[in-house]
């Protein structure tokens, strides 16, 4: 009986010595963790670390736009003709063959004589495909000539602006012109991991990419820890990083899961360098508000802004819709065809009936029935490109009728019966007047973009109401600003605790700051440099704060401003986040330095930093790399002045300059600021009659702009033309009548009429009789 026991015994005791020790083993593995930091470090393995556990998802990827956004051009890849096919456009022939396993084009160069080029890349798959050219010294260009995949023909990408024009070698928009520059303006967004490496020295690239597309560690992150993980033979993935994934999706908020695709799916301007998959939009980015040109007055589409500014009007965004609601993220598919896809959360029984969209003599399933042609109406880009509008809108032709924005109603209904006041009282006699859906924001934008009198209230409006989309009240906060008063500087102060980046951003943008002093200035200039009656003081209370958001975004509009009165920080903290602010723009700069705008932003640094000899350098290089652009000549001869340089030098830039805004104002035949910037410019050339000529124009398109009028007043006055210059005051009344500046102005003529006629001799007895 003992033996018996004992034997019994022996295989428990072992039993629990290895439970013992695959507890200690789990324990152990659990607690050696690896630390959170370790994610900083992460690296990208590309997408065949990826493959071998993942392999649904890969497939799922294969031929998705993603995995099709650029390759090496191959026989599996290229879908256009390169057979000795022909294209003429303004009599410029461009020819596609072959030269054995490479695709070749014969076309115009840069320097007007036609070439042979090997065409290297594809980018994209549908509706068009477009095709790449490497020069020497590593820039990418790629060709307008492209290829139709629907009608399999060959076809040219025309510019918006000027569809029709005959584009001359060394224009911007030649296809060996910046606007057609992959490593600037496409690389990042259809490769992963992507480096410009522009060499501005020797007017070089060395771009590089992990992966020629879009590949999984773009929308994940770099996946070594990832894939460390994978492969240890733990039993937990770690407690401290979890799946080690930087950017792990999976049970996100819409936020951030909208914000990881927005980089590529946003117009914006990029604000530091080395954006991985999970790092905060607003640290690397600036989005674009709705801007005129960009943007419908009540948010539709108008140019190319892909997708991000829109959903963020939508009521989906704040009801927590994300992207893949309706797009699988590997595929890029949407999940169903028709209506079904909105049935997921819209019930068919209410919203997919005639009741609901009013075509009763319509089959379920024809185009007047489906949702997205209602609300998801859209444009064609690049000539053959359709893309709906992401804001999710009601149909409303009333503003249509009342400020010109298109509507889904007269997108069909478009003869001159139909019109939109026809639409909107089709609506009325379906819902009433009142409108829970109403947009009340397109008005106050329409108005402030036409600088109205009556725009001030109505963004005020729009800007106290927390309810609004972020995107718009920043709008409304950057159109406010035009409307100068002490309840407005209010309401700014107040934007600057937003919850929102955007509009603490665009609060710190607007905010006025006044001169350090102003007592040298005559009164009128002194009520046109603080018509908000701030104080230095306050304006550097209100926004040295913000120099510590967690944005970098806002952080570094905040020292934008603050530079200006840097002398008046006292707080050593805020001092210290000013420098280094400073330093993160300058690096930013270095990411675009082959374009203008970033050697004009430097020149604005150092002439607030008082380094008069690096700004001059800086415009030089600005006119260098984009001669064709307005605005750094007429700085660089303003700063030639202030440092006593070469006066002639300075007189021919501001020449060089009046011509390139003449050409602005033909191009753009409906913007006042060509005419208003060339004007002033001809007053500083002492063109005085010619430059009241075009501040007369300035007025007549932009009649609602104070500075317009204010402009003209003043020539006018140098002029002596005082009863043009009265009118022009009476308008700057209207506009504006809280400024002061007109009747300062007044006062002046008032004063010089008096002296003019008390230093006229009295008239002789015959000529009074």
């Amino acid at each position: 009986m003992p033996l018996l026991s004992s034997l019994t015994r022996r295989p428990l005791i072992l039993l629990a010595a290895a439970l013992g020790l695959l507890a200690a083993w789990a324990a152990a593995d659990w607690y050696a963790a690896e630390p959170p930091s370790v994610l900083q470090s992460a690296t990208y393995v590309g997408r065949q670390s990826c493959i071998t556990c993942h392999q649904v998802e890969y497939e799922q990827w294969l031929g998705s736009d993603h995995d099709r956004a650029m390759e090496t051009a191959t026989d599996e890849t290229v879908l256009g003709d390169f057979n000795d096919a022909t294209f003429v456009r303004h009599n410029i022939e461009t020819r596609f063959y072959r030269d054995g396993e490479k695709y070749m084009v014969r076309t115009e160069g840069p320097d007007g004589e036609y070439h042979d080029y090997h065409v290297k890349y594809t980018f994209g798959i549908r509706p068009l495909q477009q095709y790449m050219v490497e020069f020497p010294d590593g820039r990418i260009q790629v060709l307008r000539e492209s290829w139709d995949v629907d009608r399999q023909q060959w076809f040219f990408v025309t510019p918006d602006d000027v569809p029709e024009a005959r584009i001359e070698p060394g224009d911007p928009l030649h296809w060996t012109g910046l606007a057609q520059n992959w490593n600037t303006m496409c690389a990042e967004c259809h490769t992963t991991d992507y480096h410009k490496n522009y060499d501005f020295a020797k007017d070089e690239y060395h771009s590089t990419y992990k992966e020629i597309d879009v590949s999984c560690e773009m929308c994940h992150g770099p996946g070594s820890v990832h894939v460390q993980l994978a492969e240890s033979r733990g039993l937990f993935w770690d407690r401290n990083v979890g799946y080690g994934l930087v950017n792990t999706l999976k049970g996100s908020s819409n936020a951030h899961q909208v914000d990881t695709c927005a980089p590529c799916h946003s117009r914006r301007a990029q604000i530091h360098p080395d954006w991985h998959a999970g790092d905060s939009y607003f640290d690397h980015f600036e989005p674009q508000l709705l801007e005129a040109g960009l943007y419908h007055a009540d948010g539709q589409i108008l140019d190319e802004v892909y997708v991000y500014g829109s959903f963020l009007q939508s009521k989906m965004y704040h009801k927590d819709v994300r992207c893949s609601d309706c797009h699988d993220p590997h595929s890029l598919k949407l999940k169903y065809e028709g209506n079904r896809l909105c049935a997921q959360c819209h019930q068919p029984g209410i919203y997919d009936t005639p009741n609901h969209h009013r075509h009763v003599n319509s089959v379920d399933g024809t185009p007047e029935t489906l949702c997205v042609n209602c609300h998801m109406t859209g444009r064609t880009y690049m000539n053959i490109d359709f893309r709906r509008d992401h804001s999710f809108r009601v149909p409303r032709p009333d503003i249509s009728a009342a400020i010109g924005t298109p509507n889904a109603c007269n997108g069909c209904h478009d003869t001159p019966e139909e019109d939109a006041e026809w639409a909107a009282a089709q609506v009325r006699e379906w819902y009433g007047d009142k409108r829970p859906d109403d947009p009340r924001w397109a008005a106050a934008i329409d108005a402030g973009r036409r600088a109205d009198p009556e725009g001030e209230r109505l963004l005020r409006d729009v800007i106290d109401d927390r309810d609004m989309p972020a995107i718009v009240r920043a709008t409304a906060i950057e159109l406010l600003a035009q409307y100068a008063g002490p309840e407005n500087l209010k309401l700014l102060n107040k934007s600057l605790d937003d919850r929102s980046p955007m509009v603490r951003g665009a609060a710190v943008r607007q905010i006025p700051l006044p001169p350090p002093d102003t007592r040298g200035l005559d009164p009128v200039q002194q009520a046109a440099a603080n018509p908000w009656n701030q104080t230095r003081g306050r304006f550097v209370k209100e926004v040295s704060p913000l120099l510590d958001d967690h944005a970098r975004s806002v952080r570094l509009a905040a020292a934008n401003r603050l530079i200006d009165a840097a002398d008046e920080l006292t707080n050593s903290g805020f001092r210290s986040a000013l420098d280094e602010a400073i330093a993160e723009f300058r690096e930013a700069q270095q990411m675009h330095l082959d374009r203008a705008p970033a050697h004009l932003s430097l020149a604005g640094l150092a002439t607030r930093l008082g380094d008069l000899p690096a700004a001059i350098r800086s415009l030089r290089n600005a006119i260098e790399r984009e001669p064709y652009l307005t605005g750094p000549r007429g700085e660089l001869a303003r700063l030639l002045d202030v440092n006593q340089q070469d006066p002639q030098e300075a007189r021919e830039l501001r020449q060089q300059e009046a011509d390139l805004l003449a050409r602005d104002a033909t191009l753009l035949p409906n913007d006042p600021g060509p005419h208003y910037r060339r004007g002033m410019l001809l007053y500083l050339l002492g063109e005085l009659d010619d430059a009241r000529r075009e501040l007369v124009e300035a007025c007549r398109l932009g009649p609602n702009d104070y500075q317009n009028w204010m402009a003209l007043a003043l020539i006018c006055e140098r002029q002596e033309r005082w009863r043009e210059a009265i009118s022009a005051l009476e308008r700057m009344v209207q506009l504006q009548p809280e400024n002061p500046a007109a009747g300062l102005i007044y006062q002046r003529i008032q004063q010089t009429l008096a002296q003019q006629r008390a230093e006229q001799p009295p008239p002789d007895e015959e000529s009074s009789q």
